[in-house]
C-alpha cells in the first residue's frame, strides 16, 4: 500500500514537539529554523559559550532536512565552469574547496557526536542521458584536474554496467569524494548534539514578527517572546515574510521522492553495484540511490511545494521515470511517496551574509545536506568573530527577481518547469 509519508521518519525517533523547553527571556542568538543550518549553527555557537535558542515553526528537523535524498555532494549547483566565468578563478576555487570541506564537516560531526546515520563516502555517479552529454563529461574530467586539482573519472558506455544496472545512459562520471546518509537520522543526531552543547530547541514556535531595538531584537513567536542580540535566518525553502527582504530573494521549489519495497540483495546489487549517489544530466533531473535495499528515487516531478495533490501526481510521474531507468522494477511496489521544499536563489548560488542585523545562509538548490551543515558552522564562527563579509559565500551579490516581479509567492513555477522540460527536449 502506498503511503503519503516520509520513509526516513520511520527509521528514527524524530524530535517531537512534546519535549520542548519553555522559551528563554534573553539569548545571544535566536535561530529561525530547526534544520541542518540552524542546528549546526546552534551547536557551534553553544560550544563557544553563546546562549542560543532554535525557533522552529513545526518540529525540529521537520522540513527538507529530513525529507531529502541523503546525498552529500561535491561541487555547487551551478557548473564550476560558469562559477569561474561569473566570479573569477580565485573565488571559484575557494567556493569549490568549501564544498569539499562541507563533506569533511559532516563526517567529523558524525564521528564526534556518534550519530548513527549510515554516513559513507560511496561516491556519486553523474549519468549522461545523451552521447553529447558524455562528450561534455570528458571535458569535465580535464577541467576539474586542471582548475581544481580534483580527480574525477569517466565510465565509458561499455563499462557502465559496473556502476548501474540500466541501459538508457551513455556513460557517466564518478566522483569518489561524495557520500550518503540517512537524512532523518542525521538531523535527529544533530539536534541532540546541539542540545548537548547547550542550545535550547523550541518546536511549534513559528516566528510571527521581529522588532529591532537598540539592544537587539524582540522575537514574537506563537509560543511567546524572546529577546535576542542577534538573529540567524536558517529557513531555506520555508523562508517567510517575517524576513521579507530575504523571502523575495528565494524561490521555494518542490522536490519529491518515492521509495520502493525492500528488494532482494541480488536485484539491489544489480541496480547500483557500488551504492553510488546517482543523478542524471537533465535539467528536469532525477536522482536516486539505495538505502536498506530500497530504491529511493526523486526528482522535480512538480515544481510547486508539497501538498496532497502534488505529492500524489509526483508518485505517478516518478514511478514512470524510475521504470524508464530500471525496467526490471516494473513489478516492484512503491511503498512511500513524499515531498519537500528546496530553496533556489535567482542566480542558482548559495548566499550568506548579514542584512538589517539579520544573519542568513540560504539558496542550497539541492546541495544542502553537507553545505547547510558547513555554512551553519562557518557562519556561526563568522558571527562570533565579526567577519561575515570575509566569508567566500558573502563575496558576491544576492540578487532579487528581475524588474522586482516577485514578492515571495512563486507564481512563475509552472513556466519554469515547462522551460526546463523544453530545454531537455531541445537537447
Amino acid at each position: 500500500m502506498l503511503k503519503q509519508c516520509i520513509y526516513w521518519h520511520e527509521t528514527v525517533d524524530m524530535p517531537s514537539d512534546k519535549s520542548t523547553a519553555s522559551l528563554p527571556e534573553q539569548v545571544d542568538v535566536a535561530i529561525i529554523g530547526g534544520g541542518y543550518t540552524g542546528l549546526s549553527a546552534a551547536r557551534t555557537l553553544a560550544q563557544h559559550g553563546a546562549r542560543v535558542a532554535v525557533l522552529e515553526a513545526e518540529t525540529i528537523g521537520w522540513g527538507a532536512s529530513s525529507r531529502n535524498g541523503g546525498m552529500a555532494l561535491t561541487g555547487l549547483k551551478m557548473p564550476m565552469q560558469t562559477v569561474i566565468k561569473n566570479y573569477g578563478r580565485d573565488l571559484a576555487r575557494r567556493l569549490f574547496q568549501c564544498s569539499l570541506d562541507s563533506i569533511d564537516t559532516v563526517e567529523q560531526i558524525v564521528k564526534e557526536e556518534k550519530i548513527d546515520c549510515g554516513f559513507a563516502r560511496t561516491g556519486h555517479l553523474l549519468a549522461a542521458n545523451k552521447p553529447k552529454n558524455f562528450d561534455a563529461l570528458k571535458a569535465e574530467v580535464e577541467f576539474m584536474e586542471k582548475e581544481f586539482n580534483h580527480n574525477v573519472k569517466l565510465v565509458s558506455p561499455k563499462d557502465l554496467k559496473s556502476e548501474i544496472g540500466s541501459e538508457i545512459y551513455h556513460g557517466a562520471l564518478v566522483d569518489e569524494i561524495s557520500g550518503g546518509l540517512n537524512p532523518a537520522q542525521y538531523v535527529a543526531g544533530l539536534a541532540r548534539a546541539a542540545e548537548r552543547a547547550g542550545a535550547t530547541q523550541h518546536a511549534r514556535a513559528r516566528v510571527n514578527r521581529l522588532e529591532q531595538g537598540t539592544n537587539g531584537f524582540t522575537v514574537e513567536t506563537e509560543r511567546g517572546k524572546v529577546n535576542a542580540k542577534n538573529i540567524f535566518a536558517a529557513t531555506s525553502g520555508y523562508t517567510g515574510n517575517v524576513v521579507k527582504k530575504l523571502q523575495k530573494k528565494i524561490i521555494p521549489i518542490g522536490s519529491f521522492i518515492i521509495a520502493t519495497e525492500k528488494l532482494s540483495d541480488e536485484l539491489a546489487h544489480e541496480l547500483s553495484p557500488k551504492n553510488r549517489m546517482i543523478f542524471d544530466y537533465k535539467h528536469y533531473l532525477n536522482y536516486f540511490r539505495l538505502w536498506d535495499n530500497r530504491l529511493i528515487f526523486g526528482g522535480r516531478a512538480a515544481f510547486f511545494p508539497e501538498n496532497e495533490n502534488t505529492t500524489k501526481q509526483s508518485a505517478e510521474i516518478l514511478r514512470r521515470e524510475m521504470i524508464q531507468v530500471y525496467p526490471q522494477l516494473k513489478e516492484a511496489k512503491i511503498e512511500y511517496v513524499w515531498g519537500g521544499t528546496l530553496d533556489f536563489a535567482f542566480d542558482m548560488m548559495t548566499h550568506v551574509g548579514e542584512a538589517d542585523g539579520i544573519y542568513y545562509s540560504l539558496g542550497y538548490a539541492g546541495h544542502g545536506v553537507a553545505m547547510a551543515t558547513y555554512l551553519g558552522k562557518t557562519v556561526a564562527e563568522a558571527m562570533l568573530n565579526g567577519n561575515i563579509k570575509e566569508h567566500p559565500f558573502a563575496a558576491f551579490p544576492f540578487p532579487s527577481a528581475p524588474l522586482g516581479l516577485y514578492d515571495g509567492r512563486p507564481w512563475f513555477l509552472p513556466l519554469a518547469g515547462m522551460w526546463h522540460k523544453i530545454l531537455d527536449w531541445i537537447e
